[in-house]
Parts: structure tokens; sequence; C-alpha cells
């Protein structure tokens, strides 16, 4: 057995003769000797070099990970995300001290040896015999630069850079082929420029430029000789010398960096001594990584954008691959984000909702016709430290983008989806239902698309108001969002139509879950997220034309090229004409209906209320013809509280409801995000309406007054211009009371 010291470690002679059997395969790899199997220097064995001749004659240097820019649509940085903070300069653009000072103090005789230093390894291996241990190594700047890219294509696995840098013959000699083949491929001059760009000199700083921008604030292309040669000493050890946690010892080695370049003529001894004498003066840039950096409070956004590359299938087909790719950077990613929405959506969600109030709000806006993403705003900033009330939980999406589990139910914003179905069936807006209160019909009478019955329970229906009782027609419905009547019109246009609706206009469910056949459906019970009710919403106003939403516009690599990015689908959901009717008689919510506190007066626009039972969600969704937004107020941590008696923003609510509060905050939205000068109107069309009946008191037969149902019986198996009991064609009253506040799906 091998004599030990009393450290545990070899002898100085030991240590000298494992150098030396390093330095003989050095000068068997020059002499392009090919070396055996087995042989006194034991190569065969386990983790030596097993397969010498196998190795790849060409060492494939891996793309350097950079930082990656996300933009905005107008070309301004929204924020820079990287895993190395790194940017990878030309040698000109690096200061030639620089330059001197890493040679003189790495490898002084870079320019006069090839890829190994004979000279070098003869002199270490007489040092550390002397010094009884590795006082010196014998690594050449090439060789240096072989391991750090090995250790560069070990990313972040703590496995593999144990592999990259372990302290074996075999690895050593890797290395050593592969540092010949690089001199002869790269040449000295762009050695050097890759080496100065991949190495790592602490702070979280990997390369020069990202260096020099974090201890100086500036380019590497203007470092002074004492800041270069600060900056070269780190190398050896970026912990130790670190400047900004021991100035006094990153003093010293920079001395000692001088005084080498001084040694070998790089500078003279008085340009080295004046340099000394300076003090260091560091300018600190702490660095601004991720999207918690995020101007306007776009975090959530650039967090989308993040899962979309991280997500989407465009940019690789397995998420490996894709993972490979951001982490790698260096991209330059645009996005659909738009400046004055993105700032307009964030001062909305803040401006009526306190960051540490006990619920949250979302706001989420989409351009129709192109299903472009424009802003994400929400009230709890983004961020991780809880105790400031941050969040990375991205309420406008779902848990595959990083935001909830589920959604959230949407309440009477689906109520539109079961009206466009019914006129895709071929029903008039002036189908007018009289109806009390409270109804009670049965699921059997609803019939899921595989033809069979929804189920076989009672499902009771009720209004929000006792007062919310007599004839409407499809617009008054909307307006005063009558649950009774759109349980009614669901039975009319069908479950599966009013199912396929949904899917058509973009309704979707988290997880890849069909959207549940249930009749209540109709009422919201299903959910749903803010970024699919804008976009459900945005096909409306694109006159019936859904557009799948989309957050990238380009996406260009570090190279120049080109990526491809996911492109937005837009296929027909309903008719235009269906689609104008529709946008008609949402106008009527805005102007007269539960969402009057939203409505802008400078501008055509539509939209519709929710809330949700208990009130533990409440919505607003509406749009211009060139705008949607969707708003969403509710608790966004643990359990699902009821908003009642609540204090939001400072005001108390006995009850919240979707006109509201979410309706306000979208008026502040869309007055931000929308330019003053475009005002685009909806196609005009004539909707029908319901007659108002006479009162029977004149004498003339009609149906019962208002909150007197008609004869009860079975609905939905009539001819079509010979309604079921309780349906009336045209006849009606208009209206029923109501501020715009829900319950069971209502508002």
């Amino acid at each position: 057995m091998a004599k030990k010291r009393s450290g545990g470690g070899l002898t100085g002679t030991q240590q000298a003769a494992k150098f030396l059997g390093v330095s003989v395969l050095s000068g068997a790899v020059l002499a392009g000797i090919a070396l055996p199997a087995a042989g006194a220097l034991g190569l065969a064995a386990k983790g030596t070099v097993e397969g010498f001749d196998e190795i790849p004659s060409n060492l494939k240097t891996p793309p350097l990970s950079q930082r990656t820019k996300i933009l905005d649509a107008e070309g301004g940085l929204i924020a820079t995300v990287y895993s190395r903070d790194r940017t990878v300069v030309p040698l000109d653009k690096i200061s030639p001290y620089m330059q001197k000072a890493i040679v003189a103090i790495e490898d002084g005789r870079f320019y006069e040896h090839g890829a190994i230093d004979l000279k070098g390894v003869l002199r270490a291996i007489n040092r550390n015999a002397q010094s009884g241990g590795v006082a010196q190594g014998a690594s050449t700047l090439t060789q240096q630069y072989v391991k750090n890219v090995f250790v560069e294509e070990a990313g972040d696995d703590p496995e593999k850079v144990a592999q990259a840098t372990q302290q074996t013959i075999g690895r050593k000699v890797r290395e050593l082929k592969f540092a010949i083949q690089v001199e002869e491929e790269l040449g000295k001059k762009k050695i050097l420029e890759n080496y100065l760009n991949i190495t790592f000199f602490g702070q979280q700083a990997y390369g020069i430029e990202a260096a020099s921008q974090r201890y100086f604030s500036k380019r590497a292309a203007d470092l002074s000789l004492g800041e270069a040669a600060m900056m070269a000493g780190l190398v050896q050890s970026p912990s130790r010398y670190d400047p900004i946690n021991d100035i006094q010892e990153a003093t010293k080695r920079r001395n000692v960096v001088l005084q080498r370049m001084a040694d070998v003529k790089d500078i003279s001894q008085a340009e080295a001594d004046q340099a000394k004498a300076t003090p260091l003066k560091l300018k600190v840039k702490t660095p601004k990584n991720g999207c918690i950096t995020a101007v306007d409070g776009a975090g959530f956004f650039c967090d989308y954008v993040r899962k979309t590359i991280l997500n989407d299938p465009v940019f690789g087909k397995t998420a490996e691959e894709r993972q490979k790719l951001w982490n790698l950077g260096g991209l330059t990613v645009k996005t659909t984000l738009d400046p004055r929405a993105q700032a307009a959506a964030n001062e909305a969600a803040v401006a009526k909702i306190n960051k540490d109030d006990p619920v949250a709000a979302s706001v989420v806006q989409v351009q129709p016709g192109s299903g472009k993403i424009l802003s994400m705003g929400q009230s709890r900033p983004y961020g991780l430290d809880q105790k400031q009330h941050q969040t990375t939980l991205n309420l406008a999406v779902g848990s595959r983008m990083g935001g909830t589990t589920y959604g959230f139910q949407v309440g009477s914003t689906f109520k539109p989806i079961t009206a466009a179905a019914a006129l895709e069936k071929g029903l008039s807006p002036a189908q007018s239902f009289d109806t009390p209160w409270k109804i009670t019909l049965s699921e059997s009478d609803f019939t899921r698309c595989d033809g069979r019955p929804a189920g076989n329970l009672e499902w009771p229906v009720q209004n929000e108001l006792e007062s919310e009782k007599g004839a409407y027609d499809m617009t008054s419905a909307l307006g005063k969002s009558i649950n009774t009547y759109f349980a009614k019109l669901e039975q009319m246009a069908g479950l599966c139509e009013t199912l396929t609706m949904a899917k058509n206009v973009g309704y979707q469910r988290e997880l890849g879950k069909p959207i549940k056949q249930s009749p209540s459906v109709t009422l919201g019970s299903v959910e749903s997220t803010p970024l699919d009710m804008a976009t459900v919403y945005a096909t409306f106003a694109n006159r019936g034309i859904y557009c799948t939403p989309i957050a990238i516009e380009s996406v260009t690599a570090a190279t120049g090229d080109k990526l491809n990015v996911p492109d937005t689908k837009c296929t027909r959901a309903m008719s235009d004409r269906t689609a104008d009717t529709l946008n008609q008689m949402l106008k009527g919510v805005v102007e007269d209906g539960t969402g009057t506190k939203a409505g802008l007066s400078d501008r055509d626009n539509a939209g519709k209320t929710g809330t949700t039972e208990g009130r533990k969600d409440a919505w607003f969704v509406g749009y211009t013809p060139n705008l949607s937004t969707a708003v969403w107020v509710g608790d966004d941590v643990g359990e699902r509280r009821e908003m009642y008696d609540i204090t939001i923003g400072g005001v108390t609510y006995d009850k919240v409801c979707g006109g509201c509060l979410p309706g306000p905050i979208w008026k502040i939205a869309m007055t931000g995000a929308l330019d003053a000068g475009e005002t685009p109107k909806f196609a005009p069309i004539s909707v029908p309406r319901a007659e108002k009946p006479k009162d029977p008191e004149d004498g003339d037969e009609g149906p019962n007054k208002p909150g007197k149902p008609n004869k009860p019986g079975k609905p939905g198996d009539d001819k079509p211009n010979d309604p079921f009991p309780g349906i009336t064609l045209p006849p009606g009253v208009i209206g029923g009371p109501g501020d715009g506040n829900g319950r069971g799906g209502n508002r």
C-alpha cells in the first residue's frame, strides 16, 4: 500500500510521480502515439482512459448559455432571464488589458507553446516535488477552456459537473486530446475569445462582459488596467477573491496579476506600480434576472411566455429539448404585449383592490381577430415574498401555464354562449318565456351529446330577486341576467348544441378535461379562466370567428436565426349574423342592464356580468370591436370565501356583484388601453324584440300578467311556432328589477 502523509494525502514524491505520469501521457498524446489498453500507468483501470482511441476527434463546443430578452410588441424590454448571466462578445470588444492580464496570470507562454506546455509541466513537477504537494498546476489556457466546455455541457446537473471535473488520469488525457484538436481548429485568438466568454468570474457572472457589468457597470471593452487585473485574478478562485465580499483580498490578488504582467513585459514596472497604488473602485450593478423584474406588473405575462416556450411542441418535440432551449437562452423573444394596455390593466387591477385584501383581481386583454394577448394584470404583485403578499400564481390561466388547477366558475358570463347556440339553431331573439321566480326542470329533458339524458334528478332554478318573474325575451334576459329564462333557452337550443358552441368559441376546462354535460352549464357552473373568457368574447367582437390566444410574435436565436413560433388558428364558431345579433343584445347589458357601471360612453361596447353561488367569484367580461377584456375577482388563497360583508380596497360591500366591482375595474382597463381616436362600431343589425302584451283587462286575450305563469307543462317537445306551456312567441313584457347581483350563476 502506498504510504500517505499524516494529512491523508500522498507524499511529495508520490505526487510528483503521479504528475509525471500525466506528463508522460501528455508527451504521448503530442507525439500521436496510440496508447495500449494496459501498461505501467494502469490506463485500462476503470475511471481512466478506456477506449482512448474512440474519443471523438472533433470537440463539439456547445453554444454558450446567455441572457434571453423578452420584449413587448414595440420592442421595449419587459425582462431579462437567464440560467447563466452571460453576454458573448467578440475579442475586439474586450479590453486589450483584459486579454493580456488573463494570459499573463493563467498561461504566460500561451502564444509560445502548443496545446500542452511541456516546459510548464516540468516546472510544475519540480515545484510540486519541492513543496511536498501540488503547489503549481500545468494546465494551459487551452486545457482550461476545454474543461470549462465540459462543465458548461453539464449545466446544473451536479452528477454531470462532478464527472466533468473529476481528478482522474482518464479525464486529463481526454482533456489533452481535445486541447490539441482545439488548437488546430480554432487558433490562439479564437481560443482566448472563447475562454473569456465561457469562464466564471463569480457573483453569478459568466463571461467577461457580464462580469464587467456586474463589478464595474461598464462594457468589457472599457476595462482599465487595474480593473482588468482584478478580473483576471478572480478566475483562480471567484469566491476567495470576490471584491464585493473581501476588497482587501481582491486587491492583493489584483496586485499579483499586475506584477505578473510587468514580469512578462506586457506593461512597464512603472505602470504596474501606479495601478497597484490605485484603490479598487467598484460600481456594483445588481443583476436583474427573471420575470420578477418585469415592468408594469408584467411578471405574470412574462412567466406565461416562459411556460409557452417550455410547453409548446413548436419549440421542441420533448420537454427536455424545450428546457434545453430555454436554459441555453440567448433568445430575443418579441411578444404581443402592448405596453399601453399592460399599464392600463395593471392600473385597473390595483385601483380598487389592495394587494393585502382577502381577495384578488385578474385582468387580461385579447385583441379580436388576431388572438394576441395584449396584457395580464393582477392585484397581487408577482414574486416569492408572501409577507409582501406576492405570488407567482397566474390567476388568468390554468395550471399548465402557471395558474390555478381548474380555473373559476364563470357564472352568467356563460349565458351569451347559450344565446349563440340558440340563434344558430334558428331561434329568434324575440323568443319569450313567461316564468316565475323559481322553476324546476328535469335533467332527463336535456340530452347529452351521446344521445343519453343528462341525468334523472330534478333541477331547481331561481333568479336572484323574487321580483324577477314574468316574461322576458333574449335581449331583456341577457340584460337582467335571468336564470330561469336561460335554463329554458338551453332546453330549446339543446344541451349538446350549447356545449359544442362553448368548445367552438374557446371555452375550455383545464387539464384537458371535457366540459361536464350538465344543464347547469348555462348558469356558469363549469370552471374556466379569465384568458379563455376574454378569448370567447373576442369571438363575438370578431363577428363569430374564434382565434386561439398567442403571446409570442417572434423568437430570434443568439445566432440570428429565426425560430418557429405558435401561430394563432382562426375558425368560424358561428355565423356573422349570430355574432352581430349578440353584440347588439350585449350592448344592452352596459346601457341599461346589470353592467351599467362598466359602460363606456364614447364608443360601442358590450359585455356581461357574472356572479357565482355564494359570491365566491365575480366577473365582468366585455369588449369593443377591437379589444376584449375579462376581469375576475375572488379568493385566490385557501378556502374560497363568500364575498358578503367584506372590505375590499377600503370599501365595504354587503355583497360583491359582477357589475359593482369587476365592472368598474373593466372600465378603467378599457379606458386606459383604448385609443380615443379609434372608435370602431359593431356591425348594424336589427334585433327582433318580443311585443309587450296588452293587459287582459282591456279585453284582449293574451298570456298571464308578469308573475303569473301559464299553465304548467313539459317544455321542449312542441312545434317551433307553437311553444310548450310557459313559453310565448313573441308576446311578453321586458325586464324585471335588479342591480346585477347574482346567485347560482346569476348576474
